[in-house]
């Protein structure tokens, strides 16, 4: 199978020079980023892999005993269209990183983001978009069997890399691959990455990329429609959540599944769904004072959430859980813990509460203090939350870090507890199920890809 498709593809790419020139249609608009001799505007990041330039060729070597290594570009882009060639060899995993970082709130500077895939294993999923050190696979080549066999083993291959607002599309040797609408990250660096081999993998192993050329103005001028459907993340879930059963929690459309914490029914004002959005409408401040909570249908015992939520300046609001909605049917919000949601530049909560720091963003409300190396993007950017809870040992994790963890019902969280606001509910916090809330604070705040797991 391989050697035909070997014999193939190599006849058909000696065809795209004579297809090119009978076309008209030339890359000449694609400037190099790289200088064919040195790697002057490149570092690298990561592992011990070594990089050098031989022939105009960037060429990254594997190494025993070493993480992924990356070969990334100093500048950082956002809009861009990037064609460039690469070869391997059968085994050597490797691949292209787009609208990638390294910061040092991020697992100590781990790169992340939107890889390429270079796969040359029988599974042939280059060009397929892999989420690096974060969501792992969002479009594989599963359902694409042109694609996988558009790439040729042992041989330079082709790609064509898209980047345009929140939508990324790929073509491997002119054919497409991947057409992927996620709005995670719309701006970073360029690299070239060199696997990690582990204990089976060669040492000395040559993966090479030449032709390095991209453009950022005038994309819509040679932006190319791609055939393929696109794989769009809001409000769904990804390749990987599928594949370890992760449920929508909201369909980013209806409020089917939610209810007011107080209401038979979903509140008739004070919530708005817009454009796969859920926004808690601004009311002046105050607690439950106008749509009120709303909680989910379903209670939960042991699952894991995860919430993308964005705030105004000053703006306050939580996600609960373990809520009981018998309790205080009287004013102000449903009782359960809370992680909180918050600015802490600018809402005063940020300097009160039974414990110091304790009413900070991500947070144990009142109760634990989330790690102050925790990182909050800027007001009116997208910020995850996330939380895990499994046989009472609980983590709230912020944009990708734990950020603190506590074991529900240990004598230490009781004694929390009898130090706090929650010291008049009776067992609290120590629910074996409950529904999972959204607090209305009279502050405008919006969530989208809310998401859980659980585990029975």
């Amino acid at each position: 199978m391989k050697n035909k498709r070997y014999i193939k593809k190599s006849f058909y790419l000696l065809l795209i020079p004579f297809l090119v020139g009978c076309s008209g249609k030339t890359n000449s608009h694609l400037e190099s980023i790289y200088d064919g001799k040195t790697l002057a505007g490149w570092h690298t990041l990561g592992g011990k892999a070594s990089y050098r330039v031989e022939n105009g060729e960037i060429i990254g070597t594997t190494v025993a005993n070493t993480p992924n290594t990356f070969l990334v570009t100093d500048s950082l882009y956002t809009n861009f269209i990037l064609e460039l060639d690469f070869k391997t060899d059968v085994l050597s995993n490797s691949g292209v990183q787009i609208r990638s970082n390294s910061h040092p709130w991020y697992r100590d500077g781990i790169v992340h983001g939107y890889q390429v895939e270079i796969d040359p294993s029988d599974r042939s999923w280059s060009g397929g978009i892999y989420d690096e050190k974060r969501r792992k696979w969002l479009h594989p080549l599963e359902d694409n069997p042109e694609a996988r066999e558009a790439y040729i083993p042992n041989d330079w291959n082709h790609f064509r890399i898209e980047a345009i607002g929140d939508t990324i599309k790929t073509w491997i040797n002119d054919v497409a691959a991947s057409h992927l609408i996620d709005e995670m990250t719309l701006k970073g660096f360029i690299g070239l990455q060199v696997h990690s081999i582990g204990k089976k993998g060669k040492p000395g192993v040559d993966i090479k990329w030449r032709n390095i050329k991209l453009i950022t103005q005038n994309l819509d001028q040679y932006s190319t429609p791609s055939p393929l459907t696109p794989v769009i993340t809001k409000n769904q879930l990804t390749f990987e959540e599928k594949r370890n059963e992760w449920q929508m929690l909201w369909d980013g459309e209806t409020t089917n599944g939610w209810r007011g914490a107080k209401l038979q029914n979903f509140p008739e004002k004070g919530w708005e769904i817009n454009n796969g959005i859920l926004s808690v409408l601004a009311s002046g401040g105050a607690e439950s004072a106008a749509g009120g909570d709303i909680v989910t249908k379903a209670m939960y015992s042991d699952f894991e959430i995860k919430v993308d939520f964005n705030i105004t300046e000053g703006a306050n609001s939580g996600i609960k859980y373990y809520v009981d909605t018998e309790l205080n049917k009287g004013l102000g919000s449903s009782i359960g813990l809370e992680y909180q949601i918050l600015d802490d530049e600018k809402h005063p909560d940020a300097k009160r509460g039974s414990h110091e720091g304790s009413r900070t963003v991500a947070s144990l409300y009142d109760l634990i203090q989330a790690n102050t190396s925790k990182h909050m993007n800027e007001i009116g950017q997208w910020n995850t939350a996330h939380i895990i809870s499994k046989q009472g040992k609980v983590e709230h994790w912020l944009n990708g870090v734990k950020v603190l963890e506590y074991q529900r019902g240990s004598d230490e969280f009781l004694k929390l507890v009898n130090e706090s606001k929650y010291k008049e509910w009776p067992k609290f916090g120590l629910l074996d199920k409950g529904n999972i809330l959204l607090q209305d604070h009279g502050d405008l705040v919006s969530f989208k890809n809310i998401k859980i797991k659980t585990y029975e």
